[in-house]
Formats: C-alpha cells, sequence, structure tokens
C-alpha cells in the first residue's frame, strides 16, 4: 500500500524546522547507507545524534502520534527516530531496498522496517526533480508533495529519489515496525477501518459488527 498522508505538520512547525535545518551541519548521507546502498547514495544528511535532528525528530514523532490516520494505515508498534536528508546540485539517490533492520544509533534497540515513510519538508515548486519513484505491483509511481504531507510505502519496495537540479530538496524519512508485518493484510484492516468510520458517522448499527470483525482479525495478525 502506498499512502499520501496530509498536514503531518502545521504551517507554524514547518517554520521551525526550516529555520533550524538551514543553520544545521550536514554530512555526506553514505553515513547510515548499507553496504550496496551506499554505492547508489548521494545527498547530504544531519547526523543521527545531531541536537537538531533530535529536535525535530520528537517534533514529528509527537505529530504521527496524533495524527489518525498514520496510525489507522501503519498500526505502529515502534518507529524508528526520523532522519534528515537535503539533496540538490544533481545529487539523487538511485534504485535500492532499504535494510530489513535497522538498529537505533547508541542503543541495543533493532527496528525490523515493515514501512517506510518519507515526509517532505519543502514545496514542490522550490527544487526540480528529486521525485521519490516507488516500485509496486501496477508498476513505477512518481511522488512529489507539497510541505508537511507525507507518504508511506512498504519498505520491501525497491525505490529511487531522482536527481535534484534546481533547488534542494529536504526531508525527513524513517521506518516504521508495524503490529502487522504483512502489507496486504495491513491493507486490508485500514480499508475496513475507513468503512467502520464512515458505518459511524452514518450512525449504522452495523458498525459494531464489523468493528468485531476488525479487531478478531487484528487479533489474529499482530505481534505485539
Amino acid at each position: 500500500m502506498l499512502l499520501t498522508i496530509p498536514d503531518i505538520l502545521s504551517v507554524e512547525q514547518l517554520s521551525t524546522a526550516r529555520h533550524i535545518l538551514d543553520k544545521a551541519e550536514w554530512v555526506d548521507g553514505k553515513v547510515t547507507a548499507g553496504f550496496q546502498s551506499a554505492r547508489a547514495k548521494d545527498n547530504m544528511q544531519l547526523p543521527e545524534s545531531h541536537p537538531a535532528a533530535r529536535e525535530l525528530g520528537g517534533m514529528i514523532l509527537g505529530a504521527l502520534a496524533a495524527n489518525p490516520l498514520f496510525i489507522a494505515a501503519a498500526l505502529p508498534q515502534r518507529i524508528f527516530p526520523p532522519l534528515f536528508n537535503r539533496y540538490s546540485g544533481g545529487q539523487s539517490f538511485g534504485t535500492h531496498v532499504d535494510n530489513a533492520i535497522r538498529q537505533v544509533a547508541g542503543t541495543p534497540q533493532r527496528i525490523r522496517t515493515d514501512i517506510s515513510a518519507t515526509l517532505f519538508l519543502v514545496e514542490p515548486g522550490e527544487y526540480d526533480g528529486g521525485e521519490l519513484c516507488v516500485e509496486d505491483t501496477y508498476g513505477m509511481k512518481k511522488v512529489k508533495l507539497p510541505a508537511g504531507h507525507m507518504v508511506l510505502y512498504p519498505a520491501t519496495s525497491l525505490h529511487q529519489v531522482r536527481p535534484v537540479t534546481r533547488g534542494a530538496r529536504v526531508g525527513s524519512f524513517f521506518w516504521i515496525q508495524s503490529m502487522v508485518r504483512d502489507d496486504a493484510k495491513r491493507s486490508l484492516l485500514f480499508d475496513l477501518d475507513l468503512g467502520i468510520q464512515q458505518l459511524n458517522r452514518e450512525n449504522n448499527p452495523l458498525a459494531v459488527q464489523f468493528t468485531g470483525v476488525y479487531h478478531n482479525l487484528l487479533r489474529q495478525w499482530a505481534e505485539v
């Protein structure tokens, strides 16, 4: 499932993020790349331990926790602390698949990467190129969203970031370990959840029955 979630960050939060990131010290993005990814990766990144990364990462995690659409779609168990990257001057990230397991720097905690997330922090008109291209069952999908919007997609997907030929593409990226690791099952639960919400808005008594179905499926499939 590839899903766009709008307005993760408010205008005020985006302004704060831009101000902080404009003053930050960026390093070569290969610092967090695996062996294969390092060959394809050409961008700049904030170190994981950078105070700006920690501050903005906390802001993003707080926004995600308050976003019902994200919770319904991802069913998050653990979220990797958000990272931040910057592409400019022709930089890109060639076709790759994200590592299956990520270790949180400075801790023994490991996260299984079920879902990849990209949160756009600048407007699409501020740069040329930089599309996130995700290959799925139905072909290649190109994603370039307004600032504050986020895309979720299976971490098993082949994907790339096209070269940025003007301006700078700045964003946050991270991974989610879901309570339901299988993408098809998560998609089914998400569709069922949206249907239940519509029934509740209509005060339809069937909402109770379908809510029971939802939770019984979740009980079978969830790993907690």
